[in-house]
């Protein structure tokens, strides 16, 4: 006899995995956080503030002078790498210029326009006080209303009288008020942002560089004083003869003695890097007019905050091209004298770009005999003002 089959064994349900218990979770996630704090802090060292655990090291002047000169060391480092970056953006526009006869516009405000590239600038440097110097300018070899526009627009050539602000800048004082008028009159004048009076004259050529390149682009940049006669047609000329050339500094090229005599008007405090007593300056053109291409203007301007500054306007200027490779061009028609020297050479066939007293370093009297000096050394004749405008 047999037994029946055994029936079929039932499949078993399979166990649900185990689960973690949450605080063991909450637990392992706290673990991990504090071991990654821990990892951080051994290889990254997070500088303390100070406190009065530090105060051994701040009493100590060898570890405070240590930390002044590393810090001192990254702003140079820092200001390196700004002003090669400052050359190279320079650079590529300069370039793209070149290939285009065109630029693109430094201001803010005016991205991706483009504008064209003039010959010059010309900039008058002046002060509040010498409104009557501006107004002979103007009456004699300054164009004026629509001259002045079409000198522009048509020659590529523009000419504005260059000024600061006063150390009062509100609008409502009175200096400030009597220049805004006179600028809404004439139209003629360039605001810099940089103090009158404060005696220095280098930064105030500094800035008018900066501010003419946000605001035009040419081949050349020109600083005149205002107590210098312009033959505005010779000077255009001489700088048409240079304007294919990247780097030229062209002037009426000097080299005076270094004065170290505190009591002089030209006494030079670092007179000492000039070597011994009785040592001349580097040459550098004169003050009263002298003439850079563009690349050198972009070069001062993005280098300007590390440009040493000596006493006289002129030396400063010319320290900051010594050792770049330019060429030096001496003009000597930007440093005729007044009448009857001026006349002379023109007679000569040599008519002279500037004219000025050197012994006033200007013309003597300039209010008074601007008038004179224009009819005299102008070449003034109808045909040349036609070409002129």
């Amino acid at each position: 006899m047999f037994a029946p089959p055994a029936a079929p064994a039932r499949p078993h349900k399979a166990a649900p995995p185990a689960r973690v218990p949450t605080r063991l979770v909450a637990a392992l996630c706290t673990a991990c956080f504090f071991l990654g704090v821990c990892v951080i802090n051994r290889y990254w060292t997070v500088p303390e503030l100070p406190d009065c655990r530090n105060k051994a090291n701040s009493d100590n002047p060898g570890v405070v002078m240590n930390q002044a000169s590393q810090t001192r060391e990254v702003i140079i480092a820092l200001d390196r790498t700004i002003s090669d970056i400052e050359m190279r953006l320079a650079a590529a526009r300069t370039m793209q210029a070149r290939s285009q006869g065109l630029s693109p516009s430094d201001s803010g405000g005016d991205q991706g326009n483009m504008r064209p590239r003039l010959f010059f600038v010309m900039g008058i440097v002046t002060t509040f006080a010498n409104r009557k110097r501006r107004d002979s300018i103007r009456q004699t070899w300054l164009p004026q209303g629509e001259h002045l526009q079409r000198l522009e627009k048509e020659k590529g050539i523009v000419i504005r009288f260059v000024i600061g602000r006063s150390a009062n800048a509100s609008p409502e004082s009175e200096v400030e008020r009597a220049i805004a008028a006179e600028d809404k009159e004439y139209n003629d004048i360039l605001r810099l942002d940089h103090v009158e009076g404060n005696g220095s004259l280098p930064s105030k050529i500094q800035t008018f560089l900066s501010t003419a390149l946000s605001t035009w682009d040419a081949d050349f940049y020109v600083k005149v004083d205002d107590d210098v006669h312009v033959n505005i047609g010779i000077t255009r000329s001489i700088l048409a003869r240079h304007r294919s050339k990247p780097r030229v500094y062209i002037g009426c090229m000097k080299s005076g003695p270094v004065i170290d005599k505190n009591e002089s008007k030209y006494y030079e405090p670092d007179h000492w890097k000039f070597g011994t007593e009785g040592n001349n300056y580097f040459r550098h053109a004169t003050r009263q007019l002298y003439a850079v291409t563009r690349d050198l203007a972009t070069y001062i301007t993005a280098n300007r905050h590390i440009l040493h500054k000596y006493s006289n306007e002129d030396v400063s200027f010319g320290s900051w091209l010594i050792g770049l490779d330019v060429e030096h061009v001496d003009e000597r028609s930007l440093c005729c004298g007044t009448p009857p020297d001026c006349e002379w050479k023109a007679q000569a066939g040599n008519p002279c770009a500037a004219s000025f007293d050197w012994n006033c370093t200007g013309i003597c009297n300039p209010v008074e005999r601007m008038e004179e000096v224009h009819r005299r050394c102008w070449e003034g004749h109808v045909a040349d003002l036609q070409a002129q405008f």
